[in-house]
């Protein structure tokens, strides 16, 4: 297995977003109606962040991250300070492409340089237990340490019960389910002799309740394998350092989501009427769920899942 990694110089935290404008910053806080003038308004200060939600000084690592979800995962982890990330995905050449975009995309407006970051690109088969193995000894041999693991590699596919082919089925489980077990026993192996570490499996609104109109039984098992797999796991290893949550998107508007609803309209209103809120989820609404769940903001949170679903599972 080859690997593409970007080096970097001497590493520095990544600075604040750019300021708003003072206008903008003064208007929204106001709770006066009279008019707001340049000259009544105060200098601001620095932006001030809570420490905790910073991923800056981490290794991080996404399984599934060269689409999707998995790569709103890495973005968030940038945008939050992490300048050392493993992208894994079933192909290496995809994943280094990943890697390559998501700094240039975090240099822009911004006095970082490419060589700050280490992002590695990674090509990995979470359904082959060794695949994992090999490329946890590779983020090992590359960082010395792994800090925050995302296991979002997965798949969805929909037959109905009696018309699933079996070989499909299997290849579902071996990959959302298997392939999660995989990615945080590894983890899990590396954290413990560093002193701890998070680990957060992505599961679905679908370990909760049954989707419709659309048949996915096997998917929807696999998903509440995975919750469950999650608190199994979190009382395992609790004394050990290492926390291990459940995140569980409801309907989100990937990429290749759009393009199947842009042929099925009538899907699009009926997820959005089944909803809550009456839309479906745009991918960044997740980022600052997996960034708490990752970082230290989380640290006495284990065994736990957070829903991100619109209000779906409440109804």
């Amino acid at each position: 297995m080859s690997l593409r990694l970007f080096s970097r110089a001497l590493p520095k935290s990544c600075p604040a977003s750019p300021q708003r404008s003072i206008v903008g910053l003064r208007v929204r806080f106001n709770s006066s109606d009279a008019p707001v003038t340049p000259e009544k308004m105060p200098i601001p200060t620095r932006t001030r962040n809570l420490a905790d939600f910073s991923m800056a000084n981490r290794v991080c690592m996404v399984t599934g991250g060269a689409r999707g979800l998995g790569l709103e995962f890495c973005k968030a982890f940038i945008q939050s300070g992490c300048t050392d990330l493993a992208i894994l995905d079933l192909k290496e050449e995809e994943a280094a492409a990943a890697g390559e975009e998501l700094i240039k995309q975090s240099c822009v407006d911004s006095t970082m340089e490419p060589t700050d970051y280490r992002v590695m690109g990674l090509g990995c088969d979470v359904s082959s237990e060794l695949s994992v193995q090999q490329a946890f000894r590779k983020v090992m041999d590359t960082y010395g340490r792994i800090d925050s693991v995302v296991a979002s590699a997965g798949i969805v596919e929909n037959y109905s019960a009696f018309d699933y082919p079996f070989d499909r089925i299997k290849r579902l489980y071996d990959i959302n389910v298997h392939g999660a077990f995989f990615t945080a026993r590894e983890a899990a192996r590396h954290m413990i002799p560093q002193g701890g570490g998070s680990i957060v499996l992505v599961a679905s609104m679908s370990a909760n309740i049954v989707n419709i109109p659309q048949p996915q039984t096997p998917y929807n098992a696999a998903k509440a394998a995975v919750k469950h797999m999650a608190a199994s796991l979190a009382v395992e290893w609790a004394k050990k350092g290492v926390r291990v949550n459940c995140l569980s998107p409801g309907y989100m508007l990937t990429k290749l989501t759009r393009t199947i609803l842009a042929h099925d309209p009538e899907l699009k209103r009926t997820w959005e009427s089944l909803t809550p809120m009456g839309r479906m989820g745009e991918p960044e609404d997740l980022a600052g769920a997996i960034v708490f769940l990752a970082s230290d903001a989380s640290r006495f949170m284990t065994g736990s899942e957070i829903r991100v679903d619109g209000g779906y599972c409440i109804i």
